[in-house]
């Protein structure tokens, strides 16, 4: 690869990283720490408070496609910038909540931001930049932003116990308006997509005809919208599916942190991989990690070495499936299409984002640890059924035609 491209990599890299850290650093993850900090104060109950959470992803799985069609449009630095601008409105009145009323409306305008600014638009930013070849660039990308809740946690307990967190929440504003913002306008490189690579950014990496790129967006959503409708609703119960299995409370912490370690291991793993990696294999293996997990753990009896081999089997499928669910349409779709889809990708996927950590609780909480991880299992099999069926549509489209007998 020349300088100048991996300077324009490294460069998009460098600009997505630190504004994709702040922007889930300081909207998704910020209530992992300020939750139950601003619930008292508003009177609200925490589950009030964490339903910000809730209505941050049901109104970006509503905004997403609209987002994608002004992808297409208007470009993704454009769109990313709008983000910055709305998610500093959204903090500035967080920052002046003082009821339940306001609190919501501020969650509504992240929610929007949310939309215009995390994953999709980011990735859609590095395929503008990249073409068909950004898997390896998205795989990096993702690498630092699985990383913000280990950064931003601490931040914002310094920042509150420093100042409060109605400060706390203007200083977050500020790092949209003041960094992010110029970032997205001025340090992007200009998309080179089109230019370098000419009519390649229209043409998809799998001869589809326009029948088969429906039913292949179709097991593409299916599958990616059952498993982040897992592991949004497992990873949250981790801890406490520990516990029910037998683990000391010191045991079951050890295991749960093991699992972010775990999926950033297995993003790491698909970066280096780069462009010789194939989505729709590691979609496979992520999801019958997964799968395979959740058997160990109905099948045999709670033990140590049982748990660490569940820990191990899911951390490591959840992390593969977390870059094969950005990367799948890439896999199948055109460059100029990727922010398009991606965007009609992520309404089911908040929708599940929003309420599968509610079911799951709810099966936990009243049937318990053997009945979670059945139902679990069960959607981990049909997502792995829908993936085997893309892998056969993918396949039927590749195998070449034969030419027509000439009499």
């Amino acid at each position: 690869m020349p300088n100048s491209f991996r300077f324009r990599s490294a460069q998009t890299v460098i600009v997505l990283a630190i504004t994709q850290l702040i922007g889930w650093g300081t909207t998704f993850d910020m209530l992992g720490v300020m939750g139950r900090i601003v619930a008292p104060d508003l009177g609200l109950a925490n589950e009030v408070a964490f339903a910000g959470l809730t209505i941050m992803m049901i109104v970006s799985a509503i905004v997403g496609p609209a987002t994608g069609r002004w992808l297409a449009r208007y470009g993704a630095a454009r769109v990313l910038s709008a983000a910055s601008l709305t998610f500093a409105l959204g903090l500035s009145l967080l920052a002046a909540a003082n009821s339940i009323i306001l609190y919501a409306a501020a969650w509504v305008v992240i929610g929007v931001g949310g939309a215009l600014g995390l994953s999709a638009p980011a990735y859609t930013a590095v395929v503008e930049r990249e073409g068909i070849n950004g898997k390896r660039v998205i795989a990096i990308l993702m690498l630092f932003t699985g990383l913000s809740s280990a950064v931003f946690w601490p931040i914002l307990s310094l920042l509150n116990e420093a100042f409060g967190w109605r400060l706390t929440f203007l200083i977050c504003a500020a790092l949209q308006f003041f960094i992010c913002l110029p970032l997205h306008l001025f340090a992007l490189p200009k998309p080179i997509a089109v230019q370098v690579d000419g009519g390649a950014a229209d043409i998809a990496p799998v001869p589809l005809s326009k029948a088969a790129q429906r039913k292949a967006f179709l097991l593409i959503a299916a599958s990616t919208t059952i498993t982040t409708f897992i592991t949004f609703g497992i990873s949250p119960s981790l801890l406490e599916i520990f516990r029910q299995s037998g683990a000391s409370p010191a045991f079951a912490l050890q295991l749960g942190s093991a699992r972010g370690i775990l999926g950033i291991s297995a993003r790491f793993l698909d970066m280096l991989l780069g462009r010789r990696g194939n989505p729709i294999l590691s979609a496979a293996m992520g999801i019958g990690l997964m799968l395979a997990g959740f058997l160990i753990m109905l099948v045999v009896s709670p033990s140590t070495p049982v748990l660490v081999t569940f820990i191990l089997l899911y951390g490591f499928g959840a992390g593969v499936m977390t870059v094969a669910r950005a990367l799948l349409p890439l896999a199948l779709f055109s460059p100029r299409e990727f922010g398009l889809q991606s965007a009609r990708l992520s309404l089911p996927q908040n929708l599940a984002n929003a309420v599968a950590p509610v079911v799951f609780t709810a099966i936990l909480d009243r049937a318990g640890t053997g009945p979670a991880l059945f139902a679990a299992a069960v959607l981990a099999a049909l997502s792995l059924t829908f993936v085997a069926m893309l892998m056969a549509l993918v396949r039927g489209a590749r195998v070449p035609q034969p030419s027509p007998a000439i009499s």
